[in-house]
């Protein structure tokens, strides 16, 4: 079966792998000149299944108003006059419950160990290198009441069977040593051991790779212009390189998603929810992380990579800009060098930012849709690189007929409806 992706993030390209080795000829179809060039280029580099939560929940309204008067916010408002960002924000809002959240996290959780599984095997099969570390993810809490907090997490932890451990602070220290200097702000940390960490960019590039090797074509510097259907199923794509036609086809534009499934019928609730990053240099080995470290009070992940420490957060809600803000740089430098002062240099920081496809639910959108033989694989917000490879091979067991190894219903655009 030929089957046509477009987008060549770590979803699409995941998907493309998937597909080829499930025995399908595959074309991707991407704007930018090779893979992993927008949102999957830069992020924080988490593969965090037991963090996988919905950004709406129970107090976030209320907690979101006192992060815009932090000097330091994790949450940016700029696009006031945008009317699909207050209809984004009224159905987040709609899901600030916690009925709604436990339901949610019940949604991504399976997606996201399964994920996690999946890239562990294709680790072992392949031998893909990434700057990947399995040393889990530490939630770091300034105050006693972000602790106490966390019951509701550790429930639906608890539901799914997901390792975790509540750590004072010298046990935190036994895990991140480099955390020794500053352990006194912390009153505790909820540590998930089986997170993982890695360049996505460095994946999907060599994933790409491994892709090419089993057939697929990559048709770069070529932009999507519309999806075609005739009689209840798609047709065609047409793009700058001409009208391409498949027996299948797989969304997997991020952020764009909506705008090409709007003619078809087909409305998607994703927004997208700027974040920026900031890679440094590692100067003092000792003094820098060992894994991830998640900053609860200001949301901001600090990640190692190799011989960097990748330093990623904040929500800008500003529609597709992209422009990048001093203010968000000065935020993350803030983090890093208040959790590992003798970690990294600041000042030879590389400052880039990406739009997360973002559902006011939190899920992603990831299966069949009304119109026959379109598939979709997008809205996965924050969590992209954590679910992309249980993603790319839910939907090669799609299309090759087969049932999926995890309920992929509750994450069926079919909720929406």
């Amino acid at each position: 079966m030929k089957v046509l992706v477009l987008g060549s993030g770590v979803i699409g390209t995941s998907v493309a792998y998937y597909l080829a080795k499930s025995g399908h000829e595959v074309e991707v179809v991407d704007r930018q000149s090779g893979p992993a060039l927008e949102t999957s280029f830069g992020n924080a580099g988490e593969i965090s299944p037991g963090y996988s939560s919905p950004w709406a929940g129970p107090g976030v309204p209320v907690k979101a108003i006192k992060w815009m008067l932090m000097q330091h916010s994790p949450l940016v408002v700029s696009a006031l006059l945008d009317p699909k960002m207050w209809r984004w924000g009224m159905a987040m809002l709609a899901n600030c419950n916690a009925r709604a959240y436990a339901l949610n996290k019940s949604r991504m959780v399976p997606i996201a160990e399964y994920s996690r599984d999946c890239l562990k095997a294709l680790r072992a099969e392949t031998g893909i290198e990434y700057d990947d570390r399995a040393q889990g993810t530490l939630q770091l809490f300034r105050t006693q009441k972000q602790l106490d907090g966390i019951g509701g997490d550790v429930e639906v932890l608890r539901q799914y069977g997901v390792p975790f451990e509540v750590l004072d602070r010298e046990g935190f220290v036994k895990v991140e040593p480099a955390l020794a200097l500053t352990k006194d702000k912390f009153v505790g940390a909820l540590r998930l051991p089986n997170d993982e960490t890695g360049d996505c960019f460095k994946f999907t590039n060599r994933l790409a790779e491994m892709a090419r090797a089993l057939g697929v074509r990559f048709r770069f510097d070529t932009t999507v212009q519309g999806v075609e259907v005739s009689g209840g199923r798609v047709s065609a794509v047409r793009t700058t390189a001409g009208t391409l036609t498949a027996d299948r086809v797989v969304v997997a534009l991020g952020s764009f998603s909506p705008q090409w499934m709007k003619p078809l019928g087909l409305s998607l609730p994703i927004y997208p929810v700027k974040g920026y990053s900031i890679t440094v240099p590692i100067t003092d080995t000792a003094g820098a992380p060992e894994s991830t470290i998640m900053d609860e009070t200001h949301k901001v992940a600090v990640t190692r990579l190799g011989d960097r420490i990748r330093v990623g957060g904040t929500a800008e809600l500003g529609g597709f800009d992209l422009t990048l803000r001093g203010g968000r740089r000065r935020t993350l430098e803030h983090v890093v060098t208040d959790l590992f002062p003798r970690g990294g240099d600041v000042s030879r920081a590389e400052f880039w930012c990406g739009l997360r496809p973002m559902t006011p639910d939190g899920t992603p959108i990831v299966g069949e849709t009304p119109v026959r033989d379109l598939l979709l694989a997008t809205g996965h917000g924050t969590l992209g690189w954590t679910m992309a490879a249980g993603t790319g091979r839910v939907i090669a067991d799609i299309v090759s007929g087969r049932q999926p190894e995890i309920d992929v219903r509750p994450l069926n655009i079919a909720r929406y409806r």
